[in-house]
């Protein structure tokens, strides 16, 4: 007889190292740094979305993937061994080390006008991934986690993001409610601006019904959101005011760099996908078939697992090391940096996610999240023809 208690003892996480890779990312403006200055080329300060867009790709697709999940006997151990978190806390520091470092080039005068941009854009990959990284933090019960969270959120102004995940998406999605699930059909240029300013208007309403049940005003301290923005206004002032106003130009493309990069994930993670009403008119549960997953293995270590994307909606307080991979939930065909690059270009996009999704609701789309002016025969034909 197999002795499963033994094996579980035995077992170790053969990526528990691995995991020290994310904090690769925060470092990407020194690395830009260091490229440009050992080769003298000045492109060399766009290394962040090189890495991520090109690089990280390739390496994907070169290291396969991983869909092995932990024994059930090691959960809790997993779980409790305070290095994984160690972790997600030390992005902070590498975080805004880098930050302050990109101001005090963009105020040294030394980079044009071009070198200075790929700073930005190199810096704002360092601040989408932030976000991942305070999704990560965001959603466990420990105060110092939830304070960090907060914190690495404030380079993006993306603060709210905090109530509106929590308390919004995780309650709405995959339905035509949720300004974070994108619908069939729906480009990502559409999408964008509608999770951008959906989603801020759903922290709004959020906060203010909370604070409302606590007889307290939505025009005060006790505001999440209004604090999460006052943050980045003292971040943005501080820096400004240690550097120069020549670094807030910077300081805005790089936050909306960070954001855009969050809702590039947004977009693909619930692509089309679509919760059923119950007989009492609320919405089915929330299953593994709702999410897109990736088991592609690097860009999960550099995101902290968050392509296990089913396990994380079905238990929002586990943690990133013991995600669990699903047959059941619908698999994308490369990691989320491939992914991300190809819902820029909406006609790719559908040419390859449309007929995934038509499979994966067995034809029948009226179980798929679809787009205002897509119709379920227009959209079944041509992803059938592969005209998507």
């Amino acid at each position: 007889m197999h002795d499963h208690a033994q094996d579980a003892h035995q077992w170790r996480d053969p990526k528990r190292y691995l995991w020290l890779l994310a904090l690769a990312v925060p470092t990407l403006p020194f690395q830009a740094g260091g490229l440009a200055a050992v080769t003298g080329i000045g492109a060399m300060w766009w290394w962040g979305p090189v890495f991520a867009f090109v690089l990280l790709p390739l390496i994907d697709q070169v290291s396969g993937k991983d869909g092995e999940n932990p024994p059930e006997a090691v959960m809790r151990r997993l779980e409790a061994d305070r290095y994984y978190r160690w972790c997600t806390y030390l992005y902070l520091p590498l975080q805004f080390g880098a930050l302050i470092w990109a101001c005090d080039r963009w105020a040294s005068g030394a980079l044009s006008v071009t070198e200075a941009l790929g700073l930005a854009a190199t810096t704002g990959v360092v601040a989408g991934v932030a976000i991942n990284t305070a999704h990560e933090l965001g959603h466990k019960r420990e105060r110092l986690e939830r304070h960090l969270s907060r914190l690495a959120l404030a380079q993006t102004g993306y603060g709210h993001f905090y109530v509106e995940h929590n308390h919004g998406h995780h309650i709405r999605v995959a339905t035509p409610e949720d300004p974070a699930s994108s619908r069939m059909g729906e480009s990502f240029w559409r999408f964008l601006p509608r999770a951008v300013l959906g989603s801020a208007r759903s922290a709004w309403r959020l906060e203010s019904r909370r604070l409302e049940r606590r007889g307290r005003r939505a025009w005060g301290r006790h505001n999440d959101v209004l604090t999460a923005w006052a943050l980045t206004v003292a971040l943005f002032a501080g820096l400004s005011w240690a550097f120069g106003l020549t670094v807030l130009p910077y300081l805005l493309l790089q936050a909306v760099a960070g954001f855009c990069l969050l809702e590039s994930v947004n977009y693909l993670e619930h692509y089309g996908l679509l919760r059923q009403r119950r007989p009492d008119g609320r919405y089915e549960r929330v299953a593994p078939r709702h999410s897109w997953n990736s088991n592609h293995v690097v860009s999960n270590l550099f995101l902290f697992q968050l392509q296990r994307h089913s396990d994380h909606h079905a238990n929002p307080l586990r943690r990133y090391q013991t995600l669990r991979h699903f047959d059941e939930a619908p698999q994308l065909p490369s990691g989320y940096a491939t992914m991300i690059v190809v819902a820029w270009f909406p006609a790719l996009w559908r040419r390859i996610m449309d007929p995934r999704l038509v499979a994966h609701v067995s034809g029948d789309l009226s179980k798929a999240n679809l787009h205002a002016r897509t119709t379920p025969t227009t959209t079944a034909n041509a992803a059938r023809t592969g005209s998507c």
